[in-house]
């Protein structure tokens, strides 16, 4: 993260990422959350962006929709203006089970 832009990448990452992949066809909840605190050595601020489905078909339908070149431009335009070096992502499919 460059210095001192933490506050602004958070405000571009609400504004200008979340409408994006809010967007996705049958998502029924888009949040994004981030991590107060780094892991010890770590240059990163950690960025958590959940996106829950009805199904599995739901996911691979939203995946192979154009509106995910729109939402990965727009991702990595913020990550591009707010972070040096190299940027490092990972996706999680994610099951929750509520007792």
């Amino acid at each position: 993260m460059k210095e001192g832009r933490t506050d602004a990448f958070r405000k571009a990452v609400i504004e200008r990422i979340l409408p994006k992949w809010r967007q996705f066809p049958h998502a029924t909840d888009v949040r994004v959350s981030f991590a107060e605190a780094r892991d010890e050595g770590a240059p990163e601020l950690p960025m958590i962006l959940a996106i829950n489905y009805p199904s599995l078909a739901a996911v691979e339908e939203a995946l192979a929709s154009p509106v995910r070149a729109e939402a990965r431009a727009a991702t990595e335009a913020v990550l591009a203006e707010f972070f040096e070096g190299r940027i490092h992502h990972h996706v999680t499919l994610a099951s929750e089970y509520r007792l």
